[in-house]
């Protein structure tokens, strides 16, 4: 990416697109007959759910990772996160034989730790503030030199997120309307910029918590409104889009919808039962907004990014009897 660039341009998708096809999953393109009759529209789910580490996470990851060059690489990686960003660049690092260093919270789940631990990450945890996070991944970058690779304000992870649509777009190419979740922007805004690089007429519309929905409000501001207080299932949406992702969202991105934590819960149920498929919290919101008619679709061809499929065992039987 050039120093003075606003958003990576479609070639740079495109490029990063080339560049995993040998790490990164070509992940299905799946329908359901029962929920498309429930909306009135056909629906393409791109189940980022089947990528490596479980969610579209390591597409960004990955193209951090290998655009590195061997000098920059040679030191290792950096990032702090608690959730799938963690996983993906560990497993990214793995496959190229240097050290990720990965600033966990001291309240991260032990679920999230130990798969952070399988794909070989090195954790330190750190006082569960992001003052605290930004702290100690700055003296692992002092001591170490690593380089870092943050889970979403970065034009490589955007560009490598951006390769889930396109995929989608290759294979249904005529979609109306394509929806993603938005936590950090990564996703949507790789989503807007593939999009809108191919075919302006279809509509992104990025899909949000109500209890998490800066974005929402950031979009209609027009500038960024930091998340206060997120309180959401959707675990993976918690934080404040980025100076990077949030541009693009803004110029790009048709629309942001948001979501209650009841329509959510009632999606996940929904894919669990009719397409028995595990998805997580923050990958069911996209569905919570059509199910619950905040979107117009009738007669429509709708495509929605299924962003990962890492949720604690537990909290699928919870979801499952809270009806």
């Amino acid at each position: 990416m050039t120093k003075n660039q606003i958003r990576p341009t479609f070639s740079q998708i495109k490029e990063a697109y080339e560049q995993g096809k040998t790490v990164v999953h070509r992940t299905p393109v799946l329908t359901c007959n029962s929920i498309n009759q429930m909306v009135q529209s056909q629906l393409f789910f791109k189940c980022e759910n089947f990528q490596k580490t479980g969610s579209f996470k390591f597409r960004g990851a990955s193209n951090c990772v290998f655009s590195l060059s061997d000098k920059q690489a040679l030191s290792g990686v950096v990032t702090h996160s608690s959730g799938n960003h963690a996983a993906a660049l560990s497993l990214s690092a793995r496959m190229r034989n240097i050290p990720a260093y990965i600033v966990m919270p001291s309240t991260a789940p032990n679920v999230k730790v130990e798969a952070v631990r399988g794909y070989g990450g090195i954790i330190t945890f750190c006082q569960p503030t992001l003052k605290a996070r930004e702290e100690t991944a700055q003296k692992i970058i002092n001591e170490k030199h690593a380089h870092l690779i943050h889970p979403y304000n970065n034009y490589n992870i955007i560009a490598g997120q951006g390769t889930a649509v396109l995929e989608l777009i290759e294979e249904i190419n005529d979609l109306d309307i394509i929806l993603a979740p938005v936590g950090g922007g990564g996703l949507l805004s790789g989503t807007a910029v593939t999009v809108k690089s191919q075919k302006d007429t279809v509509q992104v519309i990025g899909c949000e918590p109500e209890n998490a929905d800066d974005a929402f409000r950031s979009k209609k501001a027009g500038y960024i409104i930091p998340s206060e207080n997120p309180d959401t299932i959707a675990d993976g949406l918690l934080t404040s889009l980025g100076t990077k992702t949030f541009p693009i969202i803004r110029d790009l991105v048709d629309d942001i919808v948001l979501v209650s934590e009841t329509e959510i819960m009632n999606a996940m149920r929904l894919v669990f039962e009719r397409m028995k498929m595990v998805i997580e919290p923050s990958a069911a919101v996209p569905l919570g907004a059509l199910i619950s008619d905040k979107l117009e679709v009738k007669d429509k061809k709708v495509g929605i990014i299924v962003s990962g499929g890492n949720i604690d065992t537990k909290n699928i039987s919870s979801i499952i009897k809270n009806k």
